[in-house]
């Protein structure tokens, strides 16, 4: 029962995560991008303060449900007396997971507080480079993000 719960917040977690990745690249980006900058970077700044938010708190339930899950598959194959190799599309999943949480944190921690002292000082082209910026790392996590799911999710792993 434990597991399954872990897994389940796991993959909501990653739902969010991706998913909100998908809506602001593909869908949000596009329709404000005919807003003129004071707007369209006032409304990207709240939007995305909120996101990030969330992803943050994804991220780190992913991270540590993974790490949860990871250990007790280990502990019962070592209880059982067998020896606990991790699966290589285990191994991919968690290194690229926690390269993909590093990058939300250069995103969040450095990337965002660049495009928020830009907003609240009303300087529209510094914020226009923040948010081009955050948009290309975005594009990397979203990359890897769907990389994870291929390697994790594809039948030849079995």
């Amino acid at each position: 029962m434990l597991y399954a719960t872990l897994k389940t917040i796991h993959l909501l977690s990653i739902i969010v995560w991706i998913g909100g990745m998908v809506f602001a690249h593909f869908f949000l980006r596009p329709a404000v991008a005919q807003l003129e900058p004071p707007l369209r970077l006032r409304l990207m700044h709240e939007v995305l303060g909120r996101f990030f938010n969330a992803v943050l708190a994804a991220s780190l339930l992913t991270l540590g449900t993974g790490v949860w899950m990871l250990g007790r598959v280990a502990k019962q194959v070592v209880q059982s007396v067998g020896s606990f190799e991790m699966p290589l599309a285990w191994t991919l999943m968690a290194t690229l997971g926690v390269v993909m949480v590093a990058i939300f944190m250069h995103i969040r921690f450095a990337l965002f507080k660049r495009l928020g002292r830009a907003v609240a000082a009303s300087e529209w082209e510094a914020g226009g480079r923040a948010l081009a910026q955050i948009r290309t790392w975005v594009s990397v996590n979203l990359g890897l993000g769907v990389l994870v799911l291929l390697v994790t999710l594809m039948p030849w792993r079995s």
